[in-house]
């Protein structure tokens, strides 16, 4: 049984599969890690979702503000052995419901380009690949992907 649970970054188990988030990151990024590690801080996010599936935390996504009518999707992991099994696609959907009950308007992204699997997950979910944005906006390996939610 799979259950979605709303809550912020102070969760104890989003904490923990964040450091396995990063851990996986590390491997992905190399050398440029420590550059995108800076805009992954989660401390202060306020919209988290957390994924349990017969109550073990399996996966995790939140939502930041970036502007307005935007919100950016972070720290989106499910652990590899639970993949599979939709619970990205529904940690995602979660997340876009609550921003737009939220008013947001529009959902943005940065993912690697090293990271196929996440642009795929995005791409089905409706998002469309756009210029890089904010702090991204010359990097080479982010892919920018953008949705409109409402």
């Amino acid at each position: 049984m799979v259950t979605l649970i709303r809550t912020t970054s102070q969760d104890k188990d989003f904490q923990k599969l964040v450091i396995l988030l990063d851990e996986i990151l590390k491997i992905y990024d190399g050398v440029e890690h420590e550059f995108f590690a800076q805009y992954n801080k989660h401390d202060s996010i306020k919209n988290v979702v957390v994924c349990y599936e017969n109550n073990i935390p399996v996966g995790c996504g939140a939502i930041k503000e970036y502007d307005v009518k935007t919100t950016e999707i972070k720290r989106m992991f499910v652990l590899p052995e639970t993949r599979g099994k939709g619970i990205a696609s529904k940690i995602l959907m979660e997340l876009e419901i609550w921003a737009s009950e939220l008013n947001y308007t529009d959902s943005i992204l940065e993912t690697g380009t090293n990271n196929p699997n996440a642009i795929s997950l995005y791409k089905k979910a409706g998002y469309f690949v756009t210029e890089n944005y904010g702090q991204y906006k010359n990097v080479e390996s982010s892919c920018c992907m953008k949705k409109f939610i409402k």
